[in-house]
């Protein structure tokens, strides 16, 4: 944590029940600001938000600098509202919102800057293909990914050694991550246990 001159945090941490979520699946707080600090953006960084889902992710990062540009891709429309409301609730205007599904979409839309960085919170299946077309708008990109699924676990180590096997990935964490939150029961505070999550950071070498 840091503070400013004004004793103020500087620092964007927005609790989970801040943000519009409805039944929209969301990246909490421990994995959301975990993910953030694996992603290791810079003050000029370009951020592809993908899966976006509520944009937690993609709001929160985009706070940590006005010049940080992030393009949050989202194909399904209440999630896309979601985001919206989101966006304006904490005036994030260098937050860039695409609706499509990845890779198809920055694949056609020529528009789209090119990626410093990449957080896939999900891939609708298509895993090898966003990593392939990320690697091909930049062969030195950090990646992040969220995994909560074993199917995606498996998917995920089975993509990072084939591109090991080409000596195209540096900087590999695998981290499980398991949070337990306290909750009022009575005069009772139990721990409920959120699901498990794996957190897979790396770098493209180029």
């Amino acid at each position: 944590m840091m503070l400013d001159s004004d004793n103020k945090l500087i620092f964007p941490i927005i609790k989970d029940d801040e943000f519009e979520r409805d039944k929209v699946p969301m990246t909490k707080s421990s994995v959301r600001h975990l993910s953030i600090i694996r992603l290791g953006l810079t003050n000029d960084s370009v951020l592809y938000d993908i899966g976006s889902g509520t944009g937690s992710i993609a709001i929160e990062a985009a706070g940590l600098s006005h010049n940080i540009k992030v393009i949050a891709i989202e194909k399904k429309e209440e999630a896309i509202s979601l985001i919206e409301k989101n966006k304006v609730k904490f005036n994030r205007d260098n937050v860039h919102i695409v609706s499509g599904t990845a890779p198809g979409i920055m694949k056609d839309d020529d528009t789209l800057p090119v990626p410093t960085h990449a957080f896939i919170g999900g891939s609708s299946g298509n895993m090898r293909d966003i990593m392939e077309c990320l690697y091909n708008k930049n062969p030195r990109i950090k990646i992040v990914c969220n995994a909560i699924s074993l199917e995606t676990v498996s998917e995920l180590t089975s993509l990072i050694k084939e591109y090991e096997e080409d000596c195209r990935i540096e900087d590999l964490i695998i981290e499980g991550v398991s949070v337990s939150r306290s909750k009022s029961i009575g005069n009772y505070h139990m721990m409920m246990g959120e699901n498990p999550v794996y957190i897979v950071s790396f770098s493209f070498r180029g």
